[in-house]
Parts: C-alpha cells; sequence; structure tokens
C-alpha cells in the first residue's frame, strides 16, 4: 500500500510543479497585459518553477501530509498545498475592479486550458510503446485530474484565493469590501475548513467532507465535460 501511494505521489510531481507554474506566470501575464509590470519587474514572468515555490506552502506542508499518510497518522482526502503568489498591483491596473477579475481568473483558467490540452493528448498515447505510452497516459491523467481541481478549489469565492478576488471584482463595494477584508485569514478558514472541521467530525462520528462537496464533484463534473468535448470519453 505504502509502496502504491508513494509511486502516486511521484507520478503526480511533474503535472503539480506544471501546473502551478503556469497558472501563477498566466496571472503575471495577465496583470502585465492590463497595465502592471509589477511580476515582470521581479523577475515573475518565467516558467521556472523554482522561482514560484513556497517553502512552506510547496515544499513543508504538501511534505508532512505526505508523512502523515505513509505512517497512516492521519488519512487526508487529499493534498494541500500553494505556490509563491505572483505580485500584482492592483492599483496599477487601467481599470483595476474590472481588471482584477481578469487578472485572477487567468490562473484557474490556464489550469483548464493545461487540462484540455492534456486530453487532447490522450489520443496520441496509442502511436507510442507500450511503457513509454503507459508512464505517459499516467502523467496525461494525472494533469487532467490535477489542474481540474487546482482550478476548481481556487475558485472558491474566499480571499487570498482567486474566486475571492473576482467575487470582490464582481460584487458592489457594499458586499465586496467585507469580503477583501477577509483576506488575510483566509488561509485559517480554508484550514480550519478542510482540515479541522472534517477531524472535529470524526471524533463526533459525523462524516464532514468539505472537500468533496466544494471541490471534488465539481471537479468530476468538470472532467467529464472536458472528456467529451476532446472526445476522450
Amino acid at each position: 500500500m505504502i509502496t502504491n501511494f508513494v509511486l502516486q505521489a511521484l507520478l503526480a510531481i511533474v503535472p503539480v510543479i506544471f501546473a502551478i507554474t503556469l497558472h501563477e506566470t498566466a496571472h503575471g501575464w495577465a496583470a502585465l497585459a492590463l497595465g502592471d509590470t509589477t511580476a515582470r519587474d521581479q523577475g515573475r514572468l518565467t516558467l521556472n518553477p523554482l522561482r514560484h515555490i513556497d517553502r512552506v506552502g510547496t515544499i513543508i506542508l504538501p511534505g508532512l501530509l505526505l508523512i502523515s499518510q505513509l505512517l497512516t497518522i492521519h488519512r487526508v482526502a487529499f493534498m494541500f498545498g500553494w505556490a509563491k503568489p505572483v505580485p500584482v498591483n492592483f492599483n496599477n491596473l487601467r481599470n483595476p475592479k474590472r481588471d482584477m477579475i481578469w487578472v485572477a481568473a487567468a490562473g484557474p483558467g490556464m489550469n483548464l486550458a493545461i487540462a484540455t490540452t492534456a486530453a487532447l493528448l490522450v489520443h496520441a498515447v496509442g502511436f507510442l510503446p507500450t511503457v513509454a505510452g503507459q508512464w505517459i497516459l499516467s502523467n496525461l491523467v494525472n494533469a487532467i485530474n490535477i489542474n481540474v481541481i487546482l482550478a476548481v478549489f481556487n475558485m472558491i469565492p474566499l480571499p487570498p484565493l482567486d474566486g475571492g478576488r473576482v467575487a470582490v471584482g464582481v460584487l458592489p463595494n457594499a458586499l465586496a469590501a467585507p469580503l477583501a477584508a477577509l483576506e488575510p485569514y483566509g488561509m485559517m478558514i480554508m484550514i480550519g475548513v478542510f482540515f479541522l472541521l472534517p477531524a472535529l467530525g470524526a471524533q463526533m462520528g459525523i462524516d464532514i467532507n468539505v472537500f468533496t462537496d466544494l471541490v471534488a464533484r465539481p471537479a468530476n463534473a468538470v472532467i467529464r465535460v472536458i472528456l467529451r468535448l476532446t472526445g476522450v470519453a
């Protein structure tokens, strides 16, 4: 069981790195197109994944979750982490409230584009040698799943997630202001909702799986649409 889990984790590494790198770079390119040069000036408009790695969110936290899985200390339904956000000065955008929406949506949009491209590439696997084809197919499947989950998760309407920034840009100021004020606490709220609440429910004999309801089910629906549109399913 441990060997299988480690194998699955290793197969996910390349698609994860690719997904987060293009996700963050997409934010920077969108901001640049709309008038903000901050990401470019700080050297963050790059496909070098090392420039987007966050010590805690990309290495330490996922590593601890992986170890907990291997040692069966605490089973989690998903891996959790984040990359170093691409810096954006929204005041530099030509229309800050409107353009914030496009900058925020660029990351999840890129992930959906990657997932769709990966699905299209599945058609080419049959032309490859068996061993290479199986390895590439595993990576393509992981790329589809990881990118769609990343897109759906990031579109949860809670700052600092992309969906929170989209909501702030769409909502009238009376509602946008209090939502934006939650940004400093957004990460703590997510950890509480996705980890502490299910753990508390387990102690009380109640199955609380917020990740399934908010992310997994919508992601599965999006994946089915992508597979049908690309002719894979």
